[in-house]
């Protein structure tokens, strides 16, 4: 704003035009390259700017033209506005095409400039978009990798605004109440932080390592997850009695997170440990009795969080400064969507709502036509009724009507902007006289610098509320108005302002409302829809993961897209006013809390299960049976909210299949995989139970899921049998420490020798610790035709007829890596003979596991 309106001062004074003229052609282009221009590289950038001269300029002339045909001046006004909703359907750049046009119209017309001066004013508008230009690459050149740093930044911000909400929360002398709610918005504030983050990661046409760009999407999920999990251990704490020993160790732990350098994040390890040795000590003092001891859990998952943020942290900030300098190179991938750089709300479903309804014959055209259908009709209504009011500014109306179509979807997103908009206007009236009247209207630097501030802190405050961005802007505007305006007549002049861009507000959401409608409710369920769906994939990707190691599966992007979508479902619930209990229905809030529940355990969910595991045969089926139940209720969830019928289908339960399968793995060894299996089959329990009592808000019926009849196969009871028969033969001793060895055999079929399955491994139940390498198996084929060992091929197919290793057979030796706990076959392919097939067993072990299989063909 500073260079367009200095620029455009400076070209009125070499060209011979009113400065005035100089400085509105010129200040729209800095106006519109701050609102309307945003372009991740220099290209792009260049030709937004340079271009907006030209639609601008053209339409000046053509209002200069006009000038003295009002109805057709209006009438090109109206048209210009629906114009630029018809054109933002088709990108940035027909969007910003759109707007220049509307704009000129509304400049030529306000300033009256004459039709011989139209090349003039195209000179200052080239000049001063080139000077803009000139100034966003040398002030704000596209920079991913720094974009990526500050982004990180941003992070570590709200992350410290957490640790202090903690820190005062933990004050026994302060409101705890008030301290809980600090700590509330810490957290919403960190979560919103986060998404944007996590979108800004697909920022477009910027290459990508794909494994670092995954990476970077891991450890910022886990911080936050860390940060979150802290909160809550904060938030338990503020209700039992902590030793006081204990509770400076927390301070202090907590103040050394939140005052750590950003290079430091590994220092948060000794704060961690300071806590978990005070923790040891409470139960140790007779002194402390039970209360206090009732708060070391929360305190030792507070030192645990505080580890794993440290990891997390340090490997995301280690990875922004390690990325590549070339833009090209800095790796984006994308996770979420975002709209104008914030968390998606409404747009989405709305968008899928009106597809939905306008697929068939002439229907198709309503997408296009419908927003451009509001804007004309509003614009037409409005026009007359301001021009009767002040034929000088009857345009204040149109810019009512255009506020309020852009970046709105439903009747209650417009009421809201409404009630900003005015409140905005009222307030920055009240602080824009007050500063006129203090400066005076001699001081026109002054008063430059109040414009300027103004804007500023206006746009600043817009990504928090729209009402900041108005009273920024209305101070900046009564400055200007106070070169033409006596004192007397302000008052009138703010007013009239007011009313017109209410009636423009009012009159552009009763269009909405009456052409081409859509439910507010129906967008609503649609939002909610977009959410099932979310977990439904988060659900399907978690069985794949744990089916096939391999597959390209992403958890914590999957958990992400249900962050997403519960913002999109807020946005669509909030209410327009915040009534008291009691007097107004609570069952949004009610649906609201529960998605927002489970969207907690989605998260806890996808960080946990994302690991490599080896379930044995019987529980690998009975989580796959899970899965499959959970997904037809999340299905029949789904149907219930886009019928908005009675449904026909029920949620089964299947949290207490959970907590069975759950309490089966408990006998296995502790160790940090088993942990994770069990903490991921605790949250999808957790996240059932969310999600059945939300369904049961919509209307269907909660039951428990059906039995699950497991029929084995041949080879699965075989195997079975022979793990059986080789846990018969362990020797009684203690399972955790010591070594043995079994032999199981097997039948050969007649006139083979016996083949023997050797292994010296400590014994462990079917949940498998083992190390990514696997087991090795080595062995001889052997022949009465070949006593020195055949020549051949073997092939490893597991239990579900996946092959998963391979080898050749020299001299009658052969050897295969990698083979996981669980049943196997074994195929030998030798010219000289027939295929053979053998069963192999490989139980689960911890250490390296090295299996001895002799075969007789």
């Amino acid at each position: 704003m500073v260079t367009s309106l200095a620029v455009g001062y400076g070209m009125a004074r070499a060209l011979d035009i009113p400065a005035m003229i100089g400085m509105m052609v010129g200040g729209m282009m800095g106006l519109m390259s701050a609102f309307a221009v945003a372009e991740n590289t220099w290209q792009r950038l260049a030709r937004a700017i340079l271009w907006m001269p030209f639609p601008y300029a053209a339409v000046l002339w053509l209002a200069a033209e006009l000038h003295d045909d009002r109805r057709l001046e209006i009438g090109l006004m109206v048209g210009a506005l629906a114009l630029t909703f018809f054109l933002a359907r088709f990108g940035q750049l027909y969007l910003l095409t759109g707007m220049m046009l509307f704009n000129g119209l509304m400049v030529g017309m306000m300033a009256n400039i004459p039709a011989g001066m139209s090349g003039k004013t195209l000179l200052v508008a080239l000049v001063s978009a080139a000077a803009v230009l000139v100034t966003r690459l040398l002030l704000c050149y596209p920079m991913p990798r720094e974009d990526l740093l500050r982004t990180q930044r941003a992070f570590v911000v709200e992350a410290r605004r957490v640790a202090d909400a903690a820190i005062e929360a933990l004050d026994p002398d302060a409101d705890q109440e008030r301290a809980v709610r600090r700590m509330t918005r810490a957290l919403r504030r960190l979560n919103v932080t986060t998404v944007t983050i996590d979108g800004r990661l697909a920022q477009p046409e910027v290459a990508a390592d794909p494994d670092m760009a995954e990476l970077l999407h891991r450890h910022l999920f886990d911080a936050e997850l860390a940060l979150r999990g802290i909160g809550r251990a904060v938030q338990d704490l503020t209700g039992l009695a902590v030793d006081p020993h204990l509770r400076e160790a927390l301070v202090v732990g907590l103040v050394v997170a939140r005052d750590t350098p950003l290079g430091s994040a590994q220092g948060l390890r000794p704060a961690a440990e300071i806590i978990r040795r005070q923790a040891d000590a409470v139960p140790n003092d007779p002194a402390g009795g039970n209360r206090p001891a009732e708060a070391v859990e929360p305190a030792y998952r507070v030192a645990q969080l505080l580890d794993s943020l440290a990891g997390s942290l340090s490997q995301w900030l280690a990875l922004g400064w390690s990325s590549p300098q070339s833009p090209a190179k800095v790796p984006f991938q994308p996770t979420v969507a975002l709209e104008r750089d914030r968390p998606a709300g409404s747009a989405a479903a709305t968008r899928r709502v009106l597809a939905a309804g306008t697929e068939t014959s002439w229907r198709r055209a309503v997408p296009f036509v419908r927003a451009p259908l509001h804007a004309g009709i509003a614009a037409a209504i409005v026009c007359p009724i301001t021009d009767a009011i002040d034929p000088h500014r009857f345009y204040w109306g149109l810019v009512g009507v255009m506020i309020t179509l852009f970046g709105t979807n439903t009747t209650h997103e417009r009421l809201r902007k409404f009630g900003h908009r005015m409140t905005g206007t009222v307030i920055g009236a009240v602080i824009g006289i007050a500063l006129l009247h203090l400066v005076g209207h001699g001081h026109v630097y002054l008063m430059l610098t109040i414009i300027v501030a103004g804007i500023t802190l206006g746009a600043w405050g817009m990504q928090r509320a729209y009402a900041l961005w108005v009273v920024g802007l209305v101070v900046a505007l009564v400055q200007l108005y106070g070169l033409t305006t006596p004192d007397a007549g302000m008052d009138h002049l703010l007013g009239e302002r007011l009313l017109d861009n209410g009636l423009g507000i009012l009159i552009a959401t009763l269009c909405a409302a009456l052409i081409f409608p859509l439910s507010g409710r129906r967008i609503t369920r649609e939002a909610e829809r977009g959410y099932v769906s979310a977990v439904d994939d988060l659900v399907s990707q978690l069985a794949l993961r744990w089916e096939d190691p391999e597959a390209p599966v992403r958890l914590r992007g999957a958990a992400r897209a249900v962050d997403s979508a519960l913002f999109q479902v807020v946005s669509l619930v909030r209410p327009l006013v915040r009534m008291p209990l009691g007097v107004r229905g609570r069952d949004a809030d009610n649906r609201t809390a529960l998605l927002t529940t489970a969207t907690g355990h989605a998260r806890a969910l996808a960080a946990a299960a994302d690991i490599d595991i080896d379930l044995a045969p019987r529980q690998a089926e009975r989580f796959a049976h899970v899965a499959t139940v959970l997904t037809g209720s999340l299905r029949a969830l789904d149907h219930a909210l886009a019928t908005g019928g009675e449904p026909e289908e029920t949620w089964q339960r299947v949290s207490p299949l959970v907590r069975e399968l759950r309490a089966e793995l408990d006998t296995a060894p502790s160790g940090p995989r088993a942990e994770r299996v069990r903490t991921a089959l605790r949250e999808l329990a957790a996240l059932d139970d969310a999600l059945a009592g939300y369904a049961e808000r919509c209307g269907l019926t909660v039951g428990g899921a059906p039995p699950q009849d497991i029929v084995s196969s041949p080879m699965e009871r075989r195997t079975q049998a022979l793990v059986a028969e080789w846990g018969t033969r362990r020797a009684p001793r203690d399972a955790a420490v010591s070594e043995r060895s079994a032999t199981v055999t097997a039948s050969a079929g007649p006139g083979r020798e016996t083949a023997s399955l050797e292994r010296v491994l400590p014994v462990s139940p079917a949940l498998s610790a083992m190390p990514s390498d696997g087991v090795a198996v080595t062995g001889s084929i052997r022949c009465d035709r070949h006593p020195a060992g055949c020549a051949g091929w073997i092939t490893v197919i597991n239990g579900r007829g996946k092959r998963v290793a391979a080898g050749s057979v020299q001299s009658g030796r052969y050897r295969v890596d990698g083979l996981r706990p669980g049943p196997h076959t074994l195929i030998v392919s030798a010219p000289a003979h027939a295929p053979h097939a053998e069963l192999l067993s490989v139980p689960s072990a911890g250490g390296t596991g090295r299996i001895g299989h002799d075969m007789w063909l």
